[in-house]
């Protein structure tokens, strides 16, 4: 087959295809059209492949087949009927499915914040750079401790919620350059160390760990989470196995996106904790315990709830949830 003069012959076929695919509201004749010249662009992507292997031009004809087909595939077009789907099924299989990578980040955040913690606290010289005595006596005494009241509960919420769930976006967003998540990781890591080492060569260890330990447990989760996915698109680009690597990136990148929605909620939750029950009066068993209920609550749905929806083959990509929210609209 020449390519080039089979592209030529059927580019007006597959720009309409395309055309018709990104259409709001169709008429009788044009969704008729569309499943027509969805047929037809099938089997000349067949033909493609079958003779050409993977190319730029078969891609393009593919996108343009995957837009077509949710025009004619979707359950409903109410999207809101499809959220409960949406937080049953997509989002605990996507979360799942990134249970591994997710531990590794956890333990290389540990081992890294460890170490750190462990030198700096043992090594006069090494605390000296952090802070002059004066600077850190004030952040021991009095910084650390204020910093979960200073401001007004709500408003504090809302400060945090924002700042995690950039973050968090953000892990994800840029993952495909492969070195911004260690990035995060690692300066993530280095903060939570140093600040430890601080209030531990002070003598103020219990009040690091019992500050940090109600909200700390769910928010550090979500990130290690975000950056998990982050990492999972990276070696998508890296490793497409049997996929093109552009298959295989927007595969997982709409699967992540599923992840991303999440986190937003799950980091509220976190923040809403560090706002209201971290800096409240109530005995300390009562806030960590209130912090330990969350993060089992987010393990529950991520491992009991996603597995369960692994194994009735959900896949959490995000193209499932915008395909069961549309339908072909005829005038």
């Amino acid at each position: 087959m020449d390519l080039d003069a089979y592209s030529a012959a059927h580019r007006a076929e597959w720009d309409r295809l395309a055309e018709l695919g990104t259409q709001r509201r169709l008429s009788g004749a044009q969704a008729d059209e569309l499943i027509e010249r969805y047929q037809s662009g099938a089997t000349q992507l067949s033909a493609i492949k079958s003779t050409a292997g993977s190319t730029l031009e078969g891609d393009r004809l593919s996108v343009a087949l995957s837009r077509a087909r949710l025009r004619f595939t979707g359950a409903s077009a109410n999207v809101v009927s499809q959220i409960p789907s949406f937080f049953v099924l997509q989002l605990p299989a996507a979360l799942y499915r990134l249970r591994w990578l997710t531990l590794a980040v956890a333990v290389v955040t540990i081992v890294v914040a460890g170490l750190y913690g462990f030198w700096i606290s043992g090594n006069p010289e090494a605390l000296a750079a952090v802070g002059s005595d004066a600077e850190l006596q004030k952040l021991v005494n009095e910084d650390f401790v204020n910093y979960y009241s200073e401001n007004p509960a709500a408003s504090f919420t809302g400060l945090v919620w924002t700042n995690n769930a950039w973050i968090a976006a953000q892990a994800i967003a840029f993952g495909i350059l492969g070195v911004y998540v260690p990035y995060i990781v690692l300066q993530n890591a280095q903060n939570v160390g140093i600040t430890a080492a601080v209030m531990f060569a002070y003598g103020k260890g219990d009040v690091f760990f019992l500050y940090i330990a109600p909200h700390g447990m769910l928010e550090l989760t979500a990130i290690f989470v975000a950056a998990a996915g982050g990492l999972r698109i990276f070696w998508a680009w890296i490793a497409p196995g049997a996929r093109t690597r552009v298959q295989a990136l927007a595969e997982d990148a709409r699967a992540l996106s599923t992840v991303a929605i999440g986190l937003v909620f799950v980091l509220f939750v976190s923040g809403v904790i560090e706002g209201f029950v971290t800096p409240a009066p109530w005995p300390w068993p009562v806030k960590i315990g209130i912090g330990a209920a969350a993060l089992l609550a987010f393990l529950t749905y991520k491992l009991v709830l996603g597995r369960r929806a692994v194994r009735a083959g959900e896949t959490g990509d995000l193209a499932e949830f915008e395909a069961g929210s549309t339908r072909i609209y005829a005038a």
